[in-house]
């Protein structure tokens, strides 16, 4: 026999599994139940029932016998003589006389009639009854839990299974909800813990015979140390409900895509309505063919005299109740799963809206979802709508984000941040966060801070606590999309004068930084549309009256009106074009109180006129561009403030002689382009503190580059120099002296008359040996000295030993004069 336990597997599952298991599969599950019982009933019955009941009456006069044979069935025998009918009241019969042979073999008899009538008289159905419901009952079974079991969809149930207890059970679940449904577990507990004290308090009477214990004295102290924290989230309950947000997450996007769980649902229930309509159809017709008499044939005459035997079925009566009750239950069963065919095409399972969630907890963001998410929420709501409710929390953007800022805040606590503060170049104390989830609270602790510089912070609000910095100036944000508290907004527009901002499309460009009314430096760096029709961001500019600054590193190909509009107070415009044309330049015109201005890659091939009109142009950087020819550099003597010329990095072959009449210039860069001749007109700007020429084809250095007595900077390394004009060293002056990379194999004595030389580099030339001449320049020690250890050692042992010491004041030097050349 197989115990019931056998069959357990088949309706049992995880305990956890019963939140997917509606009312009517529960229902259903129980009808299962019964029905096995029915059939094992039968089955046992059946089983247990002895060959023969009875033994055989007594003969008289060899005329017959009545007895019981075979499982379930009696059979009496009529004499097959001639001429006889058949009576037609059977129960008469034994009371009949009868003939037949006597052969003394009764017991071997009935059960050879026995097993004959069983076999072939008894009707199939009234045999294997019990044995039918059994099969039913476990396909009913198999059909109900099947989902639960297949491949394609337990993986899945069982992981929704796993988050959904995890997300229900979670402290961050309840912490939520306590927030949203405006309880805060921290005011309960203090206001228990206030409750604690004054239910502490004592009588004045009292009050002194209790002080008298040092105890009881005590009490309240050690309850305010002890303050209760089982409201607050540690650390790692923080990592673990984070960890539930991914999981959430990943398992939304994979669910969704399909809906093998719905089909495998709706499949098995079709299964369970079509086999009850195939129960009940066959069973009703088939009930009635389990009777009590049956008439049966056995040609064994020669042996008993008799060849037809009428039959009782002993077990007829039970079973025939028995299979009426089982058809009563098959049928309560299948209105059931009509009713959750009903159920399942009649609403839309695979769309689940979290409307009453969102009206119930005050989380608006809670997204609805599809497919097999939606079916399974809704076969949890069919168990407790509370799962949902509670799971609905770990879908919200705003709850995972309050999350992560306690994490956040957790993690980044106001010392570690004071750790971080570094001194920037504008001489400010700035803080930098890298690819965080968000802004610490804690960051409004650090109020000394000067610049906060945030880079790829996604979704970051800045809240109203900003104001507690009262000395923060400068913000860069490097793609960063962060969004203002109304409060922030107002003390930044107050406060805030350097804003950077980095992005990869203009839609990024925050809204709010237009009305920075006090900004003064504005630095922009993206990518915006080469049609300036389309920039209709750049339109706000006009609004920052404050304006001093504005950088811009884009691709645009004319200058927008919107910096025209705040030509009046600008004073300085930065443009890096990364290549594109900048054509259209005669807005430039309108810009006359503009002191410096760079165009770098612009892709210019002329230096535009229009910056000919800036009178007070105090500095000009065409870095980058495809200048070749600079005639146009007559037109500079116009601007008679213009000290600082950059036209490094172009393709100019010469320097046109009538540069001489830019008799202002203090400091000229020539650098990285194809100059092969230094005209001696060069020479006669004799207010030039710091040239360059690096970087070209020049040969010759002309001796006027005598007149230059107030340079302080001079560099031609990287070039096909081979000699050296004794004038050179008649530049008293000279700090800096960059001769390296070139074809030079002597280096004149008189280089001592540099005094003030700090920095003298001669790497990569042909030098056999250096004049110990170099001794003379007092200022010049090893840490700027630019040679070759070997070449250095030729000098002699005192000089050596001179220049290896004061080595601070050496690099004091060296700076101080690279700063002022704006290296």
């Amino acid at each position: 026999m197989i115990p019931v336990t056998e069959f357990r597997q088949f309706s049992e599952q995880q305990p956890a599994f019963r939140v997917l298991k509606p009312w009517w599969d529960v229902f259903t599950d129980y009808l299962s139940v019964v029905m096995l019982m029915i059939g094992v009933f039968g089955c046992t019955t059946q089983c247990l029932t002895i060959n023969y009941a009875g033994h055989p009456t007594e003969l008289r006069d060899g005329v017959g016998w009545v007895s019981q044979i075979g499982r379930q069935i009696s059979v009496l025998a009529t004499a097959a003589l001639p001429n006889r009918t058949e009576p037609e009241d059977v129960s008469l019969l034994a009371y009949q006389e009868m003939t037949g042979l006597k052969t003394d073999l009764d017991l071997q008899q009935y059960s050879f009639i026995n097993q004959m009538c069983y076999e072939k008289a008894l009707h199939w159905y009234a045999k294997y009854f019990p044995y039918l419901v059994l099969i039913h009952t476990v396909i009913f079974m198999v059909c109900s839990n099947f989902w639960f079991k297949f491949p394609g969809s337990s993986s899945k149930i069982e992981h929704f299974i796993s988050i959904l207890g995890k997300c229900f059970d979670s402290p961050w679940t309840t912490r939520a909800l306590s927030e949203v449904s405006g309880e805060n577990p921290e005011e309960k507990d203090h206001q228990k813990l206030s409750a604690s004290r004054c239910s502490i308090s004592v009588a004045p009477e009292e009050k002194v015979t209790l002080e008298k214990t040092q105890s009881l004295r005590s009490i309240p102290e050690k309850i305010v140390v002890d303050k209760p924290t089982a409201s607050a989230m540690d650390k790692k309950e923080g990592e673990q409900a984070k960890a539930l947000f991914e999981k959430v997450k990943k398992f939304r996007l994979h669910v969704e895509e399909g809906d093998i769980l719905y089909i495998m649902y709706v499949r098995q229930t079709v299964v369970k309505v079509f086999k009850f309509l195939l129960i009940l159809a066959y069973n009703s017709i088939l009930v009635s063919e389990v009777q009590i008499t049956v008439k049966c044939h056995v040609d064994i005459q020669d042996m008993t005299g008799y060849e037809d035997f009428s039959c009782n079925h002993t077990m007829a009566h039970l079973f025939s109740k028995l299979s009426y009750c089982y058809l009563c239950f098959v049928a309560v069963y299948g209105l059931t799963s009509l009713y959750t065919s009903y159920w399942l095409f009649y609403r839309s399972l695979k769309e689940y809206s979290f409307e009453y969630v969102r009206q119930e907890t005050g989380i608006d963001d809670i997204p609805d979802v599809k497919n097999d998410f939606a079916f399974m929420l809704h076969m949890i709501d069919q168990y407790d709508p509370l799962y949902s409710k509670r799971f609905a929390v770990f879908l919200s953007e705003v709850s995972e984000n309050k999350l992560k800022q306690l994490n956040l805040n957790h993690e980044w606590t106001a010392e570690k941040l004071r750790q971080r503060l570094v001194t920037n170049a504008h001489n400010r104390l700035e803080l930098q966060l890298f690819m965080l989830s968000g802004l610490p609270d804690t960051i409004f602790e650090v109020t000394e801070l000067q610049s906060l510089k945030l880079e790829i912070l996604y979704n970051v609000t800045m809240p109203a606590s900003v104001s507690k910095l009262e000395d923060l100036q400068e913000l860069s944000l490097y793609q960063c999309c962060l969004k203002l508290h109304t409060t922030a907004t107002s003390f930044l527009k107050e406060n805030l004068k350097v804003l950077r901002v980095k992005f990869d499309d203009s839609r990024e460009l925050p809204g709010w930084l237009y009305g920075l009314r006090s900004l003064e430096e504005l630095y922009l760096t993206g990518s915006l549309s080469s049609d300036v029709s389309k920039n209709v961001v750049l339109e706000s500019l006009r609004e920052l009256k404050c304006l001093k600054a504005l950088t811009l590193k884009s691709n645009l190909a004319k200058i927008p009106q919107s910096i025209v509009d705040v030509s009046s107070h600008l004073l300085r415009l930065y443009l890096y074009n990364d290549g594109t044309r900048l054509v259209m330049l005669n807005n430039l015109k309108k810009m006359v109180n503009l002191t410096e201005l760079e165009l770098v890659r612009c892709d210019l091939e002329r230096i535009p006129h229009a910056i000919f009109s800036l009178s007070n142009l105090q500095g000009l950087d065409l870095k980058e561009n495809n200048l070749r020819s600079v005639e146009e550099i007559v037109s500079f003597q116009h601007l008679r403030k213009l000290t600082c010329l950059k036209l490094w990095y172009n393709s100019i072959t010469y320097i046109p002689e009538h540069i001489k009449k830019l008799g202002s210039l203090e400091r000229l860069y020539f650098s990285h382009n194809k100059i092969e001749v230094l005209p001696s007109h060069l020479f006669l700007c004799n207010k030039l503190r710091c040239l360059d020429l690096s970087n070209n084809d020049i040969r010759f250095i002309p001796p006027e580059i005598g007149v230059l007595q107030s340079l302080l900077y001079f560099s031609v390394n990287c070039n096909k120099i081979e000699n050296l004009p004794d004038e050179l060293f008649f530049c008293k002056k000279l700090k800096t002296l960059k001769l390296g990379n070139n074809a030079l194999s002597l280096l004149s004595p008189k280089v001592a008359y540099l005094a003030l030389l700090a920095h003298l580099e001669l790497k990569g030339n042909h030098f056999e040996a250096l004049p110990a001449e170099l001794g003379g320049c007092r200022a010049l020690k090893r840490s700027g000295l630019q040679v070759e250890d070997t070449l250095f050692e030729t000098l002699p042992s005192e000089v050596r030993a001179q220049m290896k010491t004061e080595l601070y004041i050496s690099i004091m030097t060296y700076c101080s004069s690279s700063v002022w050349c704006g290296r």
